[in-house]
């Protein structure tokens, strides 16, 4: 009997994996000029309206081709090859960063401006969203996609904690341009990794043909299954209400504790430093299913609610460092069950559908908090998030609870018929 994986060797398994290794590697470069445009797009719009309701619509504007163009993106992402697919999409996000940091740069940039380039990078990031994921499962095999599930979002978040704080002091010391400018550059890294794979030892899926109502299948296929389909309800509600810090913490640091783009920064990067931890956990302990995302959302949302009525500055990011604990949580745990619950054909559609879920949402709920903060304040914006997590939770308990009262009568049903066939066994011995 072969030892057990020391932890460290279990945590990091799936960056054994040359190609996904080389991918991580370029993609936590441009994540963390992504963070950093980001912060700087907030404050930016921010600075140019003081407006809470602004920032939700560029949020919105940002997002609505996700909700609107996701769910076909995901039919193409399961006809296409990925890797192709996605080294178009990411130089196209970095001629939209260049366009904005130029724009910036020279003072030429309006409101109105900064909502048709988020709209573009909303287009892109429709079609870009599914693909990559659904990827991950070819870099690494499904042997390893909870690990590398759960690694990407401890990456993300490790650039959440390093790309804002980069940006806060940059936005005060050069300018919010500069931020969208190392952004376009950063991008050079991720598309370099994807054009110098070893292709051979991909792992692709089988694609999709071209056909009438793949769109409507991948909805039936979902609905049919408890196991996609609670998931992606549950990351509706949350990712409507709960994942809208673009919108909430900006106005949390100016306006709840009177700083400025360096304090929005270092918020931000609370939160990335909390999710750093919480993915590494995850990587090595995490759990997949129902159960494990159920107590993932109860988790989320106390942190929330803890940094809604967090006293101090300090107290603050430590709340925030735990409310990004139990966003990569919950979101590493509901996209690694989607991943493995999913057939190989359909799962560009069931991760576009995890996308419009979680960003497709948001055009909905961007404004919605925004419109929350304006009317009573950030705090009971933060707050309405955590509301959200709870009832998620409450709504998976309930499913376990029916799943679990289901499995039992068929068992019962089960030992009864086998009871029935002894018995008649019996009599005709």
């Amino acid at each position: 009997m072969s030892a057990p994986p020391r932890p460290l060797k279990r945590t990091f398994s799936a960056l054994a994996v040359p190609n996904f290794r080389r991918w991580f590697l370029g993609q936590s470069t441009s994540l963390v000029g992504t963070w950093m445009q980001s912060v700087a797009q907030s404050w930016l719009v921010y600075s140019l309206t003081h407006s809470a309701t602004a920032l939700g619509a560029v949020v919105a504007v940002q997002t609505l081709p996700v909700l609107v163009l996701g769910p076909y993106a995901g039919v193409v992402a399961d006809r296409v090859d990925k890797r192709k697919l996605m080294v178009a999409l990411q130089g196209l996000m970095g001629v939209q960063a260049l366009v904005l940091g130029l724009l910036t740069v020279f003072n030429l940039v309006t409101f109105w401006e900064v909502l048709l380039l988020a709209a573009v990078l909303g287009i892109n990031n429709a079609f870009e969203n599914p693909s990559r994921q659904a990827f991950v499962l070819e870099m690494v095999g499904s042997e390893n996609v909870r690990n590398a599930v759960s690694l990407n979002s401890t990456m993300v978040n490790a650039a959440r904690a390093v790309g804002p704080a980069i940006a806060g002091v940059l936005i005060a010391s050069a300018g919010v341009g500069i931020c969208f400018l190392v952004n376009a550059a950063s991008f050079v890294a991720v598309v370099y990794s994807l054009t110098s794979m070893e292709l051979s030892t991909l792992q692709l899926s089988e694609r999709a043909g071209r056909a009438k109502g793949q769109l409507r299948e991948g909805l039936r296929y979902v609905a049919r299954n408890a196991d996609l389909g609670v998931p992606l309800l549950m990351m509706a509600l949350v990712g409507t209400l709960a994942y809208e810090f673009q919108v909430s913490l900006p106005v949390v640091a100016k306006e709840t504790f009177h700083g400025g783009a360096e304090t929005y920064g270092f918020l931000t990067a609370a939160m990335g430093v909390g999710a750093v931890a919480g993915g590494l956990v995850t990587a090595s302990r995490g759990k997949t299913g129902l159960r494990p995302l159920t107590v993932a959302a109860f988790m989320f949302g106390i942190a929330i609610f803890f940094a809604a009525a967090s006293p101090a500055l300090g107290v603050e990011y430590v709340a925030l460092a735990l409310v990004g604990w139990g966003s990569v949580a919950f979101l590493a745990t509901g996209n690694s069950s989607l991943q493995l619950a999913s057939e190989p054909s359909m799962r560009g559609r069931v991760m576009s559908l995890w996308s419009v879920a979680f960003l497709g949402s948001t055009p909905l709920g961007g404004p919605l908090i925004g419109w929350v903060i304006a009317l009573a304040g950030a705090r009971v914006g933060l707050g309405v998030g955590g509301v959200s997590c709870l009832l998620a939770g409450a709504f998976g308990l309930v499913v376990l609870g029916k799943l679990r009262a289901t499995r039992a009568s068929a068992e019962h049903g089960k030992r009864s018929a086998e009871g029935v066939q002894e018995v008649l066994a019996a009599d005709g011995a």
